[in-house]
């Protein structure tokens, strides 16, 4: 069947216009490029995005290990809260080279918002200037600084649960893994957006491995490339940089996977949420039929992003109970 027939009826107009308007989609040969071009399209949809009332944020420079550096965060809370609120750490998309905090700022208010919690969003170091462990020891400093200063933040140290959307879903798997491992603070909870995890996923396009409607199996490759430093579907590859080469995942913390049936991804999440699920690790999957990569970004307006929120804000209101 023809991927286009596949499509949930809703995002058939949002995906047209952005292939439109972006010349065919985004190309991260030009990575550069690609930088300049989504600033200008996030500057433009936070201008038009209506005001989303009752949250506040502020930016804070976080220690970045023992050096002197620091890696940049954002954290939104509801404004009238007074008591000790759980938090997510949120890791925004972008394949490890492009995005930043801006991308998910609107949504991420949103979260907080219908939730009630509070959202930590981390400006980690993008490859390839950058390549791992470097983004991934900037989240991990965030989730260390976020529970060791819990008190002054007014967050509750025992319920931090790490977060993020395709490359940002890989990075807090990654993490989640890398706590487990080395000791230290444990994520409560992993939420888990069609993630970035295996860097072995470059087959040949078929019915049931899509070529995606959005971000194409070129730009997954350039991205791993780019994060790995070259070593890329190799066995050099860290369980901590792609989640799905781990063996052992008992001990990790619950999770929920979202992703479309039509996402490249699909494969990757189903087959990590059954070995969750075998560890012992309790696990909600949810596919949602005929949507594609980012799909709720496309569209938020439609039926199955509206289904994907409700349940998302629901999966993380039970992790927070």
């Amino acid at each position: 069947m023809d991927m286009m027939q596949r499509l949930d009826s809703e995002l058939v107009e949002p995906l047209e216009g952005f292939l439109a308007a972006t010349g065919g989609g985004f190309k991260l040969s030009d990575i550069a490029g690609l930088r300049v071009m989504l600033d200008g399209m996030i500057a433009g949809m936070q201008a038009e995005a209506p005001a989303v009332e009752g949250v506040a944020s502020e930016d804070v420079d976080v220690p970045r290990g023992s050096s002197e550096d620091t890696v940049m965060v954002r954290i939104y809370r509801p404004s009238a809260a007074s008591k000790l609120l759980p938090a997510l750490i949120w890791m925004h998309p972008g394949g490890f080279v492009v995005g930043s905090i801006e991308l998910d700022d609107v949504m991420l208010r949103e979260i907080v918002r219908d939730v009630g919690c509070a959202v930590i969003a981390v400006e980690y170091r993008l490859a390839p200037e950058h390549p791992y462990p470097a983004p991934l020891d900037d989240c991990n400093a965030v989730l260390q600084w976020a529970s060791k200063n819990a008190k002054s933040l007014r967050l509750d140290p025992n319920k931090l649960a790490v977060g993020g959307a395709s490359a940002g879903g890989g990075l807090a798997a990654g993490l989640a893994l890398r706590a487990r491992d080395r000791g230290g603070v444990q994520p409560c909870f992993q939420l888990l957006i069609y993630p970035a995890i295996n860097d072995s996923n470059i087959d040949q396009t078929s019915d049931s491995v899509p070529e995606n409607l959005f971000w194409s199996r070129e730009n997954a490759l350039i991205g791993w490339q780019s994060y790995l430093g070259g070593k890329q579907a190799s066995e050099a590859v860290d369980i901590y940089a792609a989640a799905s080469r781990a063996t052992d995942l008992a001990g990790l913390p619950p999770a929920f996977i979202a992703v479309g049936s039509i996402d490249m991804f699909v494969h990757d999440c189903l087959d990590y949420s059954s070995r969750l699920i075998e560890a012992g690790v309790d696990t909600a999957l949810c596919v949602y039929p005929g949507a594609f990569h980012a799909f709720d970004a496309f569209a938020p307006q439609s039926s199955v992003a509206q289904r994907f929120v409700m349940d998302r804000n629901a999966a993380l209101r039970r992790a927070f109970a």
